[in-house]
């Protein structure tokens, strides 16, 4: 493995991803070797990992820990939830900044469940009941393989076709998240950064309780490239479920993504190399 991988708290990265573990309990584990405060906030059957920073809440960022079964989830969501956590401890050490971090539970659906099953859809009521609706939310999927930050207009398109006025409510606060990312990626210094499509993350159950949620992933430069180049991608393509396309239409998505919720997503595709820049980008994402 990546020499990356000896460095805390990357070096509890195979645990996490071993076939046998349970990621809860690891995770759990991680956070107190990084002397992070958490607390779990069980719903519906769901354990989310709340990271509280000091301070009002106006900023939470979110990686989902669970797996489809019989993948390695290493980058999904493994290499996001370990980039988070270094994210978390940094920005505590700054004191008051707002942020809260959250590793969500139950992102991924079995064949037959509905976006109210995911987990984020019952978070999402939990922080309305809170009064924290108009947190500004990102969420973090599939983010260690690449070299380019991909900030997704999914849900943006979704919106724009549902009209009414919740869904031009909702479109408003997502272009102001899309920008607050466009503006931490210049703060981070993220060369590579490109708006497009992608599949629902953790965003799906935010928007279905009502939440705007920006969701942030990473490609390799070639197939971001390829991919913006698609006319279909900015449209037939946006927001889709990767797993509802024919198979010839699949073999137009990145390899990367077709990687996804199986056994090929292992150690081997990551590019650790990139993983700082990430952590700056969610950094920046608390002070912009």
């Amino acid at each position: 493995m990546d020499e990356a991988f000896r460095v805390f708290p990357y070096s509890r990265f195979q645990n996490f991803i071993d076939l046998a573990a349970d990621r809860f309990e690891v995770l759990m584990e991680v956070l107190e070797e990084a002397s992070l405060p958490c607390r779990v906030a069980a719903m519906a059957g769901r354990r989310h990992i709340v990271v509280d920073c000091r301070g009002a809440v106006r900023t939470i960022l979110t990686a989902h820990y669970d797996r489809t079964p019989g993948s390695p989830g290493a980058n999904d969501n493994g290499a996001a939830v370990f980039m988070l956590v270094e994210a978390a401890r940094a920005v505590i050490k700054q004191g008051e900044t707002g942020a809260t971090f959250i590793f969500t539970d139950k992102e991924e659906l079995s064949a037959g469940e509905e976006i109210t099953d995911q987990g984020s859809y019952f978070l999402a009521l939990g922080l309305r009941e809170l009064g924290l609706e108009s947190a500004r939310v990102f969420t973090f999927d599939a983010c260690g393989a690449g070299d380019t930050l991909i900030i997704s207009t999914a849900a943006e398109k979704l919106l724009k076709e549902n009209g009414g006025d919740s869904a031009a409510a909702l479109l408003k606060r997502i272009h102001k998240l899309r920008d607050a990312a466009l503006r931490a990626a210049r703060q981070a210094h993220v060369e590579q950064t490109l708006l497009l499509p992608t599949p629902f993350s953790d965003d799906a159950g935010f928007l279905r309780a009502g939440i705007a949620a920006q969701t942030i992933t990473v490609l390799p430069r070639a197939e971001a490239a390829a991919f913006a180049s698609l006319s279909r991608a900015k449209d037939e393509m946006a927001g889709a479920i990767l797993t509802g396309f024919p198979e010839a239409d699949r073999q137009r998505i990145p390899e990367t993504w077709r990687s996804l919720n199986g056994t090929g997503d292992s150690p081997l595709r990551l590019t650790p190399a990139y993983w700082k820049k990430v952590v700056g980008f969610m950094r920046a994402v608390c002070e912009v």
